[in-house]
């Protein structure tokens, strides 16, 4: 299994940049897909982005694309998401997860077995 805890989150001013981590532990993280997603109360969790095991296959949500990068340093054992021209709806909790038996990415979270507890993120306008 594989431990994951986010960190990064906070509050900013629409237009800002947030760059989150995802420290992981545990078995190999470099054996796992890896994927970001956020959920607000009442909503369902929504993938935003998600990773191959060595990076070379990312995946986006139509809501994030062209603003959000999703990147990996297998060596440090973290995943990161760079978030850029933030939008007040963008506020929501941002969880990591990790995707054993991964051949592509996807942003289904079914997909994923391990997840970290979340980082918020508040965007005011």
């Amino acid at each position: 299994q594989v431990h994951l805890v986010e960190s990064g989150g906070g509050s900013l001013q629409a237009g800002g940049s947030l760059r989150l981590s995802c420290a992981a532990s545990g078995d190999n993280p470099s054996w796992y897909c890896m994927g970001w997603f956020r959920q607000v109360p009442g909503k369902e969790r929504e993938g935003l982005a998600g990773i191959s095991t060595a990076g070379g296959r990312t995946v986006y949500a139509d809501s994030v694309k062209g603003r959000f990068t999703i990147s990996r340093d297998n060596a440090k054992n973290t995943v990161y998401l760079q978030m850029n021209s933030l939008k007040p709806e963008d506020t929501a909790m941002y969880y990591c997860a990790a995707h054993d038996r991964c051949y592509v990415p996807v942003l289904s979270p079914t997909a994923y077995s391990y997840w970290g507890q979340g980082t918020q993120v508040t965007v005011s306008s």
